[in-house]
């Protein structure tokens, strides 16, 4: 083992850096070194560690940690732009039906005020014909 120690002003800490060239603990369980990552550019996939120095180890497995983790975040992105999709899909369908209930409640309107309008007329026209009904029987009655 390798130790430095370097002496720095009594107001700054310590700093102590220790690494092995034997120790191999991190090497036991080096993540495959095979495994490659489909979704990143050439120049960003996992650099096979050189499997003598333990930092070279610990950058190999946080670069996988950290190429795993974009493939999650890059599918969640695309499940999350899928719902963008469907959801901007049923806003064009709403808005399509709000355009159709406005259109509905105008005839609505419409057709209420020509009902109003027939049912007066045929009231007046009732009417009409019962004081017509009653001066031809009076005419007949007089005859």
């Amino acid at each position: 083992m390798i130790t430095s120690t370097r002496r720095v002003p009594p107001d700054k800490s310590e700093v102590r850096i220790a690494f092995s060239l034997d120790d191999t603990s991190d090497i036991k369980d080096v993540e495959d070194l095979s495994q490659t990552f489909p979704d990143l550019e050439q120049r960003l996939q996992p650099v096979p560690p050189c499997m003598s120095l333990r930092e070279s180890v610990q950058v190999y497995k946080e670069h996988c940690r950290m190429a795993r983790e974009f493939q999650h975040v890059k599918h969640e992105i695309s499940i999350l732009e899928e719902r963008k999709r469907k959801l901007l899909a049923e806003l064009v369908e709403d808005e399509k039906v709000a355009v159709e209930i406005v259109r509905l409640e105008e005839e609505f309107q419409r057709l209420t005020e020509e009902n109003r309008s027939l049912v007066t007329h045929h009231s007046e026209r009732r009417q009409q014909l019962e004081r017509l009904c009653l001066a031809n029987r009076t005419r007949q009655d007089s005859s």
